[in-house]
C-alpha cells in the first residue's frame, strides 16, 4: 500500500475543494459556522456478517442478534460521553423482538431514532419483486397493492411500530441503500415521504472509486473518497424537501465489499471528517453495528470521530441530522 504523508493528505484535501463554493453556499449561514459531524448508524442485520457466507439476513432485516444491540448501545454511551448525540435509523421489524429495553435506553440517554422502513425496502422499486427480497419469497405478502403503495405503507407501518413499542415519532427518514442521484428524478418518492411528515431525508450516497476485493485502497482511491464529501453535503428539493446525504465510505463498502483492513477504513473516516472541518461543512458518518461489530470491535472509527472533533474545539461539533437540516432551513 502506498504511504499517506500529510503532505499528499494536504493535496487530497485541496483536490476535493474545487467547486465547494456551490456546495457550502447552501450549508453555511456565516463565516464562522461549524463543521457539523453525524454519527448514524443503521440499525439493521447485515449480509456476509458475522460471517462471509451469511445471507439469510436479506429476508430478517430487523432480527437483530445480541451483539448488534450491545454495540449500538455501547456506540450511543461513547458519543454522549464525548458530548455528542448518535442518529439510529430503525427497521421496523426490530420491534417484534420481545425485548426492546436496549432501545429505549437509546431513547433514554436522548440520542435520535428514524425511520429506515419496516422490511428495508426499496423506494425506487417499481416491481413487486424489487421492493425487498422477502416479497420475492413471498409475493402475497402485497396483498395486491401496486409497489408504490406497498412502499408508502411499509413506511408508515414502521412508524406505527416505533409509536407502539417506542412511544416515540420517528425522528426523520432514511432509504435503505443510498443512490449517487437521491430523489432527485422521483417526486413522486418525495411527496410521499412530505405527505407522512418528513422534512428532511437521507437517501443520497455519493459517487466514488468502487473498492476492488481484497486490494488495499490507493492514493488515487483515497482522493476519490475525499472529493466526493462535497457531492455529500445537504441541499433542497425543488418541492423543499431537505436531503443530507451519506459521507463515503460506508463500513458496507468497505468490509463487505472492499474487505479492506481497518486501518485502512479508519483512514479514509479521517481524512472525510478532517475535511468537513477544515471547511466548516457536514460529515454524515454512517455504520452498521451488525458490520462493525465484527470489524471493529473497539469502537475505533466512533472513537477517532470522537477525538477529531474534540481537538478541532469550537469549530466542530458531534449532532443529529435534525440539527444539519436546520441549517438549510429558511433563517
Amino acid at each position: 500500500m502506498e504511504r499517506f504523508n500529510e503532505v499528499t493528505r494536504r493535496g487530497f484535501i485541496a483536490t476535493a475543494a474545487t467547486g465547494l463554493v456551490g456546495a457550502m453556499s447552501n450549508v453555511r449561514a456565516a463565516e464562522n459556522d461549524k463543521a457539523l459531524i453525524a454519527i448514524t448508524l443503521d440499525m439493521e442485520m447485515s449480509r456476509n456478517f458475522p460471517n462471509r457466507e451469511d445471507t439469510h439476513w436479506d429476508y430478517e432485516k430487523g432480527n437483530l442478534n445480541a451483539p448488534t444491540k450491545a454495540y449500538t448501545v455501547e456506540a450511543c454511551r461513547r458519543v454522549k460521553a464525548a458530548g455528542g448525540v448518535v442518529h439510529c435509523f430503525c427497521v421496523g421489524r426490530v420491534l417484534e423482538q420481545g425485548d426492546v429495553s436496549w432501545l429505549k435506553e437509546i431513547v433514554e440517554m436522548g440520542h435520535a431514532v428514524g425511520n429506515h422502513t419496516y422490511d428495508h425496502v426499496n423506494l425506487l422499486a417499481t416491481k413487486i419483486e424489487d421492493v425487498q427480497f422477502r416479497f420475492q419469497r413471498a409475493p402475497w405478502l402485497a396483498e395486491g397493492r401496486t409497489p408504490s403503495e406497498l412502499i408508502r405503507d411499509n413506511i408508515r407501518l414502521a412508524s406505527s411500530a416505533m409509536k407502539a413499542r417506542l412511544g416515540i415519532k420517528p425522528n426523520g427518514f432514511r432509504t435503505p441503500g443510498g443512490f449517487a442521484d437521491g430523489l432527485r428524478s422521483r417526486p413522486d418518492v418525495r411527496a410521499m415521504l412530505k405527505d407522512q411528515g418528513y422534512s428532511w431525508v437521507s437517501s443520497v450516497y455519493p459517487a466514488h472509486e468502487a473498492p476492488r476485493p481484497l486490494d488495499e485502497p490507493s492514493s488515487a482511491f483515497f482522493e476519490s473518497i475525499v472529493r466526493a464529501q462535497t457531492a455529500a453535503q445537504p441541499f433542497r428539493y425543488p418541492d423543499g424537501l431537505i436531503e443530507i446525504p451519506m459521507s463515503p465510505i460506508t463500513d458496507i463498502g468497505a468490509f463487505r465489499t472492499g474487505r479492506w483492513k481497518l486501518e485502512s477504513y479508519l483512514k479514509a473516516v479521517r481524512l472525510g471528517v478532517e475535511w468537513a472541518i477544515e471547511h466548516r461543512v457536514v460529515y454524515d458518518f454512517l455504520g452498521h453495528p451488525s458490520c462493525l461489530y465484527v470489524a471493529d470491535p473497539e469502537f475505533r472509527a466512533i472513537e477517532l470521530i470522537c477525538e477529531l472533533v474534540k481537538k478541532a474545539g469550537n469549530n466542530a461539533a458531534i449532532v443529529s441530522l435534525d440539527t444539519i437540516a436546520n441549517r438549510l432551513k429558511p433563517r
